[in-house]
């Protein structure tokens, strides 16, 4: 995801040591026929605020990032726009399951990003031997 990565602006060792302070939202859908204005976007923002809460309880950590695809083909992305999320590129159309760097005829996405600290570029590249994790007093 070289668009969310140069967004981040970390080097190869940075990106391998805080890849973990990534939470991707795999799955997101409001069922067609459910019409309520801003529902969409008051849930993202909600599970903005409970994610990292139920990561630190569940793995001991404080994510710093949110990310998301949007199949943009089928889909604008508008609830994520909405709800403060970044559009920062499009991926290449390979798939994550891709080791040999080959388009395999998917449709790229666009990656949003919602940060869940003020300096989330800042954290996510700080060297790892110089600094230890922080704790999420530390980055809220």
């Amino acid at each position: 995801m070289a668009a969310r990565d140069e967004s981040i602006g970390w080097n190869a060792e940075q990106r391998a040591s805080h890849l973990q302070r990534i939470v991707n939202n795999s799955r997101f859908l409001v069922l067609p026929w459910v019409r309520v204005k801003g529902m969409a976007s008051k849930i993202l923002a909600q599970s903005a605020r409970q994610v990292p809460i139920d990561w630190e309880r569940r793995y001991g950590y404080w994510p710093l990032l949110l990310e998301t695809l949007v199949d943009a083909q089928r889909f604008r992305g508008t609830c994520y726009r909405a709800a403060n999320w970044i559009r920062v590129g499009q991926t290449q159309g390979r798939g994550r399951m891709d080791r040999e760097h080959r388009t395999q005829g998917l449709v790229p996405k666009d990656i949003y990003l919602y940060p869940l600290c003020r300096n989330v570029q800042q954290e996510l590249c700080f060297d790892t031997l110089l600094t230890k994790p922080l704790s999420n007093s530390q980055t809220r």
